[in-house]
């Protein structure tokens, strides 16, 4: 008698045992998916979409000709969104600009300053399209202030105008013309780069993004107020 009922107690004490695992597992798979970590286990994350490839043509990443080099702040005009011009400033408008693509006319060009890119960034610059390694040219004489390599911009020049007042930023270049350095001053006319597809411009696209600023009091090459290229180049 004694032996059947342990016999029973055993058997009953092992199906409840099995249950209880069984519905403890249920309940772990449940507030892993739930949850995502439980005791060291992480779901896997959301499949995150590639970029579109819709550069500067460009990406949403940051405005290339304010880059954030590791020495300087992030590149701002202040506090708040910096003004853009709706005409250029009297000196720009009366000056006699380069077309800064080697046989490119001024009546080519396409107007592209207010385009969105990347949703609701303001493209602030002219794209200039022209075969791969076309000759890029200093709309004026200046200075050299900086050469830089970025994410967004890719192979690019910072000039100065000879006031110091303005800023003329090349982006997207495939190289630098040989021998140039930063300091140099250059000359109307002189080549200072070749149309490329550096930074996030298109692949298939080979184009010059050029963009015009009225530097800051402080003359850092990064920061400025948007001036509409086009409008000084026509």
């Amino acid at each position: 008698m004694a032996k059947r009922e342990l016999k029973r107690s055993l058997r009953t004490f092992g199906i409840g045992a099995a249950c209880g695992f069984i519905v403890g597992a249920a309940l772990v798979a449940i507030l892993i998916t739930k949850y995502g970590q439980i005791a060291g286990v992480r779901a896997l994350p959301p499949t995150i979409a590639a970029d579109d490839g819709l550069a500067d043509v460009d990406t949403p990443v940051l405005e290339p000709h304010r880059p954030a080099p590791a020495a300087a702040p992030v590149a701002t005009t202040g506090s708040s969104t910096p003004t853009i011009t709706s005409a250029p400033p009297a000196d720009l408008a009366r000056r006699k600009f380069e077309i800064p693509v080697e046989g490119v006319r001024p009546d080519q060009l396409v107007r592209s300053f207010d385009d969105k890119r990347g949703g609701l960034r303001t493209h602030e610059a002219l794209d200039i399209l022209a075969p791969r390694n076309t000759p890029v040219k200093a709309i004026e004489e200046g200075k050299i202030a900086r050469l830089f390599e970025s994410k967004a911009g890719g192979t690019t020049i910072y000039q100065f105008d000879p006031t110091e007042q303005y800023c003329y930023y090349y982006a997207h270049l495939e190289r630098y013309a040989e021998g140039l350095r930063e300091g140099d001053n250059v000359k109307k006319g002189q080549v200072i780069g070749y149309v490329g597809t550096s930074g996030n411009a298109p692949k298939n696209t080979p184009h010059l993004h050029f963009a015009v600023f009225k530097l800051t009091a402080a003359r850092h090459w990064w920061e400025g107020t948007p001036i509409d290229p086009y409008d000084i180049l026509r």
